[in-house]
């Protein structure tokens, strides 16, 4: 649905011919897959020799081993067909490609951005700001598709900026963070580009600057857990969440105060905002989730203070919640407006298959990118806990191999929405968004945590 319509769609756009009947039958494969018609994997069946192996002659094109590489990335759990699609394909894309395909400079180019930027994951205007690099080095490629797309993208960098730099930073300045919690961090802008990520429609700007100051706030509340805050600190801490009362807050220490009552202004002012399109009731949900966040990081506050380490198991229960989706799922529905619905909610927070790989995926590239950085609970630590002998590498292998299960619920979830309220196609699309910005952060741009926000 999402990746067939963006991605797929997109490359056709700004220029890819297709050459071959494979070439035709895997856009075609891609373009449909989410669709009621819900083309089969089996189609790729008649690409086979008589031994059962992907023919020979596909190694040679180079652009239709790129399109099957990007239709693999749509599997299912069980696909025989697709995961032998991508083993083929990947095989010969790692090749010599550079040697074998010096004439095609262009399609070289588009196989090595596949590999670091596949369209499952790909978010759609870093994909197609990616893809029109491509198509300029492509001959013949048309000027007017061209120019028209560049001045698109620099109309996005225009319009989504602004917004950031006069009403969020000013917001964020007037905290004060810096100096009553010298130990937080400040990623403001790292958490605007991803709530922009999310939803980059103008009529979502208001929910793009909630979601950047959940993101903010949550973070500080994350380091408070993670960096900051003793046993006895954060036991206060967590009753006066669960509690929601604002007059608590006297029982909190100086540092504590300061977080509690931003989050807490913050929260009145969502409110407040949900009041005048009379659904001020929703934040509830919010709510709620923010109170089982806190439980959540309180006990992977005590493993640690207690020196336990809990089963591979054990930890994602409560891991899977301290990766806020659920939470940030919430409170980006409050951000569409009128189209955020009660029935939406109570779908979002009781943690439907969907939304748990959402989790899965975050957890797990947090935890392997966060190893040596982070003084906490991980992963990696559980599963060679629970291993005995295991090493890092047999331990990331694992890890990965979860994270690629849950890729493939959330294609099956997205075959399969039959149980998602409306608006169906929106939810879905801000799940699979908040699970591609995810890919891309943990796997690409946060070596050096500069992106973290869990």
């Amino acid at each position: 649905m999402m990746y067939s319509v963006q991605q797929v769609g997109a490359e056709m756009i700004i220029g890819v011919k297709m050459q071959t009947a494979i070439e035709a039958s895997t856009v075609l494969f891609s373009e449909t897959r989410f669709l009621p018609s819900q083309r089969q994997s089996n189609v790729f069946n008649k690409f086979k020799d008589h031994k059962g192996n992907f023919d020979e002659s596909l190694i040679s094109n180079a652009q239709a081993l790129l399109i099957l590489y990007e239709a693999a990335q749509i599997r299912v759990r069980g696909e025989e067909t697709l995961e032998e699609a991508l083993k083929f394909s990947t095989t010969q894309i790692n090749s010599p490609i550079h040697r074998k395909f010096r004439a095609q400079r262009a399609m070289i180019k588009g196989i090595g951005n596949s590999i670091f930027f596949s369209g499952l994951c790909a978010i759609s205007r870093l994909g197609a700001r990616k893809f029109i690099s491509i198509y300029q080095e492509d001959e013949p490629h048309n000027e007017i598709i061209l120019n028209f797309s560049i001045s698109n993208i620099i109309t996005i960098k225009i319009v989504k900026i602004l917004p950031l730099d006069v009403i969020v930073r000013r917001w964020w300045k007037a905290l004060d963070i810096e100096n009553k919690l010298p130990f937080a961090r400040d990623r403001l802008v790292k958490c605007y580009f991803w709530a922009l990520t999310i939803y980059f429609e103008p009529q979502y700007a208001i929910g793009r600057k909630v979601q950047t100051k959940i993101i903010a706030m949550l973070t500080t509340v994350d380091d408070i857990f993670d960096v900051y805050g003793t046993l006895d600190e954060l036991t206060p801490f967590v009753d006066a969440i669960e509690s929601w009362v604002f007059s608590v807050i006297d029982q909190l220490p100086t540092y504590m105060q300061h977080c509690y009552k931003a989050l807490f202004d913050l929260y009145v002012k969502i409110e407040e905002e949900l009041g005048k399109i009379e659904k001020s009731y929703l934040l509830h949900y919010v709510i709620e989730e923010t109170k089982r966040l806190a439980r959540s990081c309180f006990q992977e506050a005590k493993w640690v203070y207690s020196g336990c380490t809990p089963t591979l198991e054990e930890y994602l229960k409560v891991g899977k919640i301290t990766s806020t989706y659920i939470l940030l799922s919430a409170a980006v529905f409050a951000g569409t407006g009128e189209l955020a619905s009660k029935e939406a909610f109570e779908w979002i927070t009781s943690d439907p298959l969907i939304l748990q790989a959402l989790e899965i995926i975050c957890r797990l590239m947090n935890d392997m990118v966060g190893i040596g950085f982070e003084q906490k609970i991980s992963a990696v630590e559980c599963y060679m806990n629970q291993n005995k002998g295991a090493t890092k590498e047999e331990a990331f292998a694992e890890l990965e191999e979860l994270v690629t299960d849950a890729w493939k619920d959330i294609n099956e979830e997205c075959l399969h929405p039959i149980v998602v309220p409306a608006p169906k196609t929106l939810l879905l699309e801000i799940i699979d968004n908040y699970a591609r910005v995810t890919h891309l952060v943990y796997r690409y741009m946060d070596n050096s945590r500069s992106l973290k926000s869990t």
